[in-house]
Parts: C-alpha cells; sequence; structure tokens
C-alpha cells in the first residue's frame, strides 16, 4: 500500500488539551515557573541517563511522520501506533530493530494492540468514513466516523485490513479482555457535546466489542456498560469546575487496564478512578470508586501490581502539552497515585498512599507529566518504568506504597530552548529484558538496564504483550 505523509485534522488532541485549557491558564497565571538553572539541563536533544542504564538503539519515523503514540508486543515483534497508522519492527536483534511493515492508515490516536493473528486500531478523530483513504470531517455531520479498526497480520508484512466497527465518541485507547473464541475489547473514549450526533451526552460507559477470532468481520458492538450512573443530562460522574476546579469533568474513560487472571480491572476516567470486577466481560461491575479534587486534574491510565494489592493510577495534569516537571507545579500533581487494594472480593476498596513524580526538574519548553507505563517482573517486589514524555523514561519501585523512590532513567534535552514544543516518550514498556520507548518525535528507543534490582526480570518471557491487559508474569 502507498505510504504517504496524510495531512489531519484531530478533534482531540494528545490527551485532553481541550478539557485542561482552565488549568493550563491558571497554571500560567500563577506566574512564572521556578526555572531549573540552565547548566543543570540537558543541552538541546542531549541525551542523558542514569549509570545503570544502556541506550541500545535508535529508530528514527520514515514513512509515516504523524505523532507516534503506543506499543504492542507479539513474539519478536514490536508494534508502534502513529497519528497515520502503524509500524511493524523485527526486534529480534534489539540493537538493531527492523522495520518490516508501514501501514497508512491516518486517524488519531491509532492506539494499538494484538491478538493472535489480530491487530486492533483506535481512531478518535472524525473521518469521512472508516477507509484508511478516509479524510478529515468534521464531528458533527452525522456520516463522521470513528472507532475501532481490525487487521490481520498473520503476514506481518503485509497486514490486512478485516473489519471496523463504530463506536460512540470514538476510541481514545481500547483495552482487550482475550478469551479462546473471542476477543473482548472496551473502548474508552471522552468529551461528547449535543452537536456531535455520534457523541451525545452524557456518556458515562465504555463501549464493548465482541471479535470472534475466526470471523473477525463479524466484530459489533455488544453493550455499553454504563460505571457512573445519575440522573440528568450529565450522568453521575465526577461533576468537575466550577464545583472541583482544575479538575475535568467525567464524561467517559480516558484508559482502562485490566488483570485477566484476577478479574480485575482499574479504569481512569477523567475525574474518578475506579476498581471493577470483570467475571463477566461483557458486564463489569463497578466495586469501588475514588476522587482526587486535590492534586489530580485529569486521570488517565493506572497499572495494578503484580499481587493485585496496588494500583498506580497517573495524572495528566495539562493534558500531556504542558511544562509540568517544574518546582512551580510541585511534586505533587501531574505524577502517580499510588493506591492500595484493601479488602475481598467485590468489598475491596481504593486506599491512597503517596505520589510519585520524577525528581528531575524539566526545563520550561519541555512538555512533561506522567504517561503509560508498564511492570518489570520481579518477584516479590513493586517496579516500573514509565514515560514522562520529555521527561524521558523513569524506573521506579513502589514496593513500599507509601515511599516510591526512582531507581534509573533516560532523557534527552529539550527539542527546543525558546518554546513549548510537544515531544518526548509516549509508552515506555519492558518486554523480554528491554525497555522500549516510542518518542513521538524522536523515534524508537530500545535501553537495556544493568542493575540488581531488575536483572531478575530477564528471566521472565512473553509470548504477546498488551500493557493494558495486564499478564500474570508468574504463572
Amino acid at each position: 500500500m502507498t505510504l504517504l505523509n496524510h495531512p489531519r485534522t484531530r478533534r482531540r488532541s494528545w490527551g485532553v488539551l481541550a478539557t485542561a485549557a482552565g488549568l493550563l491558564a491558571a497554571l500560567l497565571s500563577a506566574g512564572p515557573a521556578g526555572a531549573t538553572p540552565d547548566d543543570e539541563l540537558p543541552g538541546q536533544d542531549e541525551i542523558v541517563h542514569s549509570a545503570n542504564v544502556e541506550h541500545l538503539a535508535n529508530i528514527p519515523k520514515d514513512a509515516l511522520a504523524g505523532t507516534n503514540s503506543d506499543l504492542a508486543f507479539q513474539g519478536k515483534y514490536a508494534f508502534a501506533g502513529n497519528y497515520d497508522g502503524f509500524r511493524i519492527f523485527d526486534i529480534s536483534n534489539p540493537k538493531a530493530p527492523r522495520t518490516v511493515a508501514q501501514v497508512l492508515c491516518p486517524g488519531s490516536q491509532n492506539d494499538i494492540s494484538v491478538s493472535g493473528d489480530l491487530l486492533f486500531l483506535s481512531t478518535d478523530s472524525s473521518r469521512s468514513d472508516s477507509s484508511c483513504n478516509s479524510t478529515s470531517q468534521p464531528a458533527t455531520e452525522k456520516s463522521s466516523w470513528e472507532g475501532m479498526k481490525v487487521f490481520d497480520i498473520s503476514d506481518k508484512a503485509n497486514p490486512k485490513y478485516v473489519a471496523a466497527v463504530e463506536t460512540a465518541c470514538g476510541s481514545h485507547t481500547h483495552t482487550l479482555v482475550p478469551e479462546r473464541r473471542n476477543v473482548y475489547i472496551y473502548v474508552s473514549s471522552y468529551a461528547p457535546n449535543a452537536a456531535y450526533p455520534d457523541c451525545q451526552p452524557p456518556h458515562d460507559g465504555i463501549s464493548v466489542i465482541k471479535v470472534p477470532r475466526k470471523a473477525p468481520e463479524k466484530a459489533a458492538v455488544v453493550g455499553f456498560p454504563v460505571l457512573f450512573p445519575g440522573e440528568g443530562p450529565d450522568g453521575g460522574g465526577n461533576p468537575g469546575g466550577p464545583t472541583n476546579p482544575g479538575v475535568s469533568k467525567t464524561t467517559g474513560c480516558h484508559d482502562i487496564t485490566v488483570l485477566p487472571s484476577k478479574d480485575l480491572a482499574a479504569g481512569a476516567c477523567m475525574g474518578d478512578g475506579i476498581l471493577f470486577s470483570l467475571k463477566d466481560p461483557e458486564r463489569p461491575k463497578v466495586i469501588d470508586r475514588v476522587q482526587d479534587n486535590v492534586n489530580f486534574s485529569f486521570w488517565h491510565s493506572a497499572t495494578f501490581n503484580q499481587k493485585a494489592d496496588k494500583v498506580v493510577f497517573t495524572d495528566e495534569l495539562g493534558g500531556g502539552g504542558a511544562a509540568t516537571c517544574n518546582e512551580v507545579t510541585g511534586p505533587n500533581r501531574g505524577a502517580d497515585g499510588i493506591y492500595d487494594i484493601v479488602g475481598r472480593g467485590d468489598h475491596r476498596k481504593l486506599v491512597f498512599r503517596s505520589y510519585y513524580k520524577i525528581p528531575r526538574h524539566q526545563a520550561d519548553t519541555e512538555n512533561c507529566v506522567a504517561h503509560n507505563a508498564s511492570l518489570i517482573p520481579v518477584k516479590g517486589r513493586d517496579i516500573a518504568v514509565q514515560a514522562w514524555y520529555q521527561g524521558g523514561v523513569s524506573v521506579w519501585d513502589f514496593t513500599d506504597s507509601s515511599h516510591p523512590k526512582e531507581i534509573a532513567y533516560f532523557e534527552r534535552g529539550p527539542l527546543s530552548t525558546d518554546r513549548l514544543t510537544g515531544g518526548g516518550s509516549w509508552s515506555a514498556y519492558y518486554y523480554n529484558g528491554y525497555v522500549y520507548s516510542n518518542d513521538m518525535v524522536k523515534g524508537l528507543d530500545v535501553l537495556k538496564i544493568h542493575d540488581r534490582r531488575t536483572d531478575p526480570a530477564q528471566r521472565v518471557r512473553l509470548r504477546e504483550l498488551n500493557v493494558q491487559t495486564q499478564p500474570d508474569y508468574f504463572d
């Protein structure tokens, strides 16, 4: 297929830029940030890292010029989302990843996952139709399309587009709940508007898609469970401002992480964090719900520890487009929130313990905030690797929920020293001995950690990894 740089417009940007506009204005009006002295910051594009991190490779963008997004893995392959489509790498030699295929299929943000011979791609911008040749079209037009795309990847060098399913408000992210015969997809989307025919308020739930493995062309929405029931046009989620100033109003979920081995899921839903049961995958049941109306602006994503007695939620303060890793923002905003899970069964509760934020201040020209993370599988310890946009990649230990600490890092200096410019690591995930980071601008980075605390993870090998479908690493 022809590979071109396709112009596009996006109804919603990287994360929540439109939702966070008021908060950004508040941050800017608060006065200039406490800037870190220039001699303590890396130079423009300069690579720096802790002594226990080795930078093995960088593969720049090629035919797909859009923003790089999420990652998925299967066998010797890595699958990298991009706002213009997706790219498949052969990572059998992590020091020299090789491009196997690049597929042009524009539609932000092209969140990506794989299961068996199927690849799934989220489209969260209004398109003229569901094809990979579609063009941008206003969400106010009834004929506009947003949702999930399904590809056959049995031949990695020649992916085939096999199905499309339209979902309410599109698909910002998605999460797989794979079973033997079917793959269920939880579709997270938000930002309804009365002027959008296919994205009407309230929108306080998730779309559930069922994909038969042997007949993916029959993929279809099988339900829309409401996670925040409430009366009135706004539903029952966090009302946001002015009731809770600086907090996003809950109009859906941004991301969901499932732990199939425990029939458990955690949802990061704008103004709310939720814990729910997956005993019936078509009808998830909310167990507990928490809010942080002091330090959290936008509940973005979630990561369980291996024992499923903790969950880390991230706050994407400023929607991923603001410089929040500085002194004026402080250590508790734009950070991770660590919660213990206490109790049993449907009586389990989320109990807040502490925040974690990278300890290195970034330049005021660098977008930086907590973003996508995965566990590093070390038995008996809770260690994660996490992307922080231009804050780089952080490896941190939260075995003690109340006292998390960084143990390794990798980052580049600012893309620009003159103006705030978006870029940096979108996703940083551990897979079969290495860390893979999809940098929005710079491309795919491969890192190796040399540390006695993480070395045991090298013995763990997976055949497939979609980070939002969290595996039982030691089963």
